[in-house]
């Protein structure tokens, strides 16, 4: 029987972990430009009430919300239904800023 000798190497982060959110069309639009120019470091994610927007998105981190309320479609820029696409999916959010330091 052979001894086998191996480190496990953990993946050192140095810096704070910095996570971009759009949040609805004009956030994602936003964060879609940043993450096409390559800027490094950071992790970009979109967060919308509607799918179609986030499917149509070239960051890959996408998180959906409120798609018992809306259905899938956009909120109609009403804050009100934006708040509560939130409230519904507050352990999505959550589970996004998990980690995050800035």
């Amino acid at each position: 029987m052979s001894d086998f000798k191996f480190e496990l190497q953990e993946e050192t982060h140095q810096g704070p972990r910095i996570k971009v959110i759009g949040v609805g069309g004009g956030g994602s639009n936003s964060v879609g430009r940043l993450y096409a120019d390559g800027l490094e470091g950071v992790e970009f994610y979109v967060m919308n009430t509607d799918a179609q927007a986030l499917n149509a998105s070239r960051v890959p981190n996408r998180v959906q919300i409120g798609e018992k309320i809306t259905h899938g479609l956009g909120a109609g820029s009403d804050p009100t239904v934006g708040r509560e696409a939130a409230l519904e999916d507050t352990d999505k959010i959550c589970a996004m800023l998990e980690g995050a330091d800035l």
